[in-house]
């Protein structure tokens, strides 16, 4: 994929393939992330995504939003069986059964949560880690990853394993994956 996009950015190279990507990449991607309800909202899209492309989820972003009271953890820890079968129905989200449940059960993980979510998922993040040259010294995991996916799970969160924790740390500026060509690294 080229890392200069066609309006003349260079770009870490997935950030070119759509212009949905550059946009994401540009405005959000690796920026620090702070908040219970931001995290638990790209914690819930990370899980979602598990399978697909990020361009699905990203572009049904609005709608899962909608479906899932904005991400407001205390709300979605509420949901029920009609909630459960409101989802399912809903074309405007990833309709799977198995996530739409973690997603509840991971706000009532938050809600019971002895420090705020912010401090937890920023407590992985690293003191530091190198530059990536390129898109293939991008790792899909680390030690920081797993430790990550370990602890949430103890704490009665699903759907969170390594490689959705290192989406995660990504999406969220606690670690930063912008390639040595791309505008972003700074």
């Amino acid at each position: 994929m080229d890392l200069v996009g066609s309006d003349g950015v260079s770009r870490c190279a997935w950030g070119n393939s759509a212009p949905d990507y550059a946009v994401y990449h540009d405005t959000e991607w690796g920026v620090p992330l702070h908040g219970a309800q931001a995290l638990f909202e790209r914690l819930s899209l990370e899980a979602f995504q598990s399978g697909l492309s990020w361009i699905v989820i990203l572009r049904k972003r609005e709608a899962f939003r909608r479906a899932f009271a904005d991400f407001d953890f205390s709300v979605v820890a509420s949901f029920d069986d009609d909630d459960v079968s409101r989802l399912l129905a809903d074309p405007g989200i990833v309709r799977n059964r198995a996530k739409i449940l973690a997603t509840i059960r991971n706000a009532r993980a938050v809600a019971d949560l002895d420090q705020p979510l912010d401090e937890l998922l920023w407590s992985f993040a690293p003191e530091s880690s190198p530059r990536p040259a390129t898109m293939a010294d991008v790792p899909a995991t680390t030690p920081e990853s797993h430790a990550m996916a370990r602890t949430l799970k103890k704490r009665g969160f699903a759907f969170v394993g390594p490689t959705t924790c290192y989406a995660l740390m990504q999406a969220t500026g606690m670690v930063d994956d912008h390639v040595t060509s791309c505008f972003r690294a700074q």
